[in-house]
């Protein structure tokens, strides 16, 4: 497991802007459940989809890479992995169309996404 080198001094505004970020993070999120419309149809739906796979399957490969050439970049790229992983999971579960492209969605999420994350 990586740890923090000894000679890693935070930034003192580090922590005061990240909690920022997460504070103001609270009404935008409100916003825009208020104001956001239940249904959208986009015309590059494809693209997203597509685009987004493709980063996944990069950040996977380069994570076996860098484990596999006993990298210390292994950990940043399979947190990036991981979160990619549990992005995918949530927005293929909310976003399946049907019950059987629910049930597949969750199926996909619980048996290959999220373990594959935690992993």
């Amino acid at each position: 497991m990586a740890t923090v080198p000894d000679t890693f001094v935070p930034r003192r505004w580090v922590a005061p802007l990240l909690a920022l970020g997460a504070v103001v993070l609270i009404p935008w999120t409100l916003v825009l459940a208020y104001r956001l419309p239940a249904r959208h149809t986009s015309h590059h739906w494809d693209v997203a989809w597509v685009g987004f796979d493709l980063a996944l399957a990069a950040a996977l490969a380069v994570t076996g890479l860098t484990i596999g050439r006993r990298s210390t970049w292994a950990p940043s790229a399979a947190a990036i992995a991981a979160t990619l992983l549990l992005c995918d999971a949530w927005f293929d579960v909310v976003l399946a169309s049907g019950h059987d492209g629910q049930i597949e969605a969750v199926l996909e999420a619980v048996l290959v996404e999220i373990p594959l994350a935690i992993f």
